[in-house]
């Protein structure tokens, strides 16, 4: 029998997009957070003092979320596998200054990625080339009771 090797979804991710934030004063916290469980990562968000804890911790939550709903996993098995923090757009406006002069506010954004895994689940398995029971297209016939070879049914008179 061939098999081959399949890989399983244990994987996934919450994207927090425009959020109001310096990139590297959000990347302060996502380093302390990266490679930690679920559990451990909720206690070191609500105890650090920095204004990007809050919204790094509704992703994280978001995530536990989706891994629960989609992959049906315990929140007790996730493990934070992957954060990356990404600069956004940054959104400019002019203060007026002295003598007729303006004054450029620049107030950036960033982009963060929160990937969740669950270390419960395999992520490879073995699966059948071949296999009767679950074929991968249907063949479908059609039947004819009182059909000549055109397809067309007569009426018997």
């Amino acid at each position: 029998m061939l098999q081959r090797l399949k890989k399983n979804k244990t994987e996934v991710y919450a994207l927090g997009r425009h959020i109001s934030l310096s990139a590297d004063k959000a990347r302060r916290v996502i380093d302390q957070i990266r490679g930690r469980s679920y559990e451990e990562t909720l206690m070191i968000l609500e105890l650090m003092p920095y204004r990007a804890c809050y919204p790094i911790f509704k992703l994280v939550c978001s995530a536990a979320a989706n891994a629960s709903y989609n992959l049906g996993s315990q929140k007790a098995n996730l493990v934070i596998s992957k954060a990356e923090v990404n600069e956004g757009t940054t959104a400019k406006k002019l203060k007026p200054r002295a003598r007729g002069r303006s004054y450029v506010i620049k107030r950036s954004t960033c982009h963060i990625t929160i990937v969740v895994k669950d270390v419960s689940l395999d992520e490879y398995e073995y699966e059948d080339l071949y296999s009767f029971e679950n074929p991968r297209s249907k063949k479908t016939t059609m039947v004819y009771d009182d059909v000549y070879s055109s397809g067309v049914v007569w009426d018997k008179k």
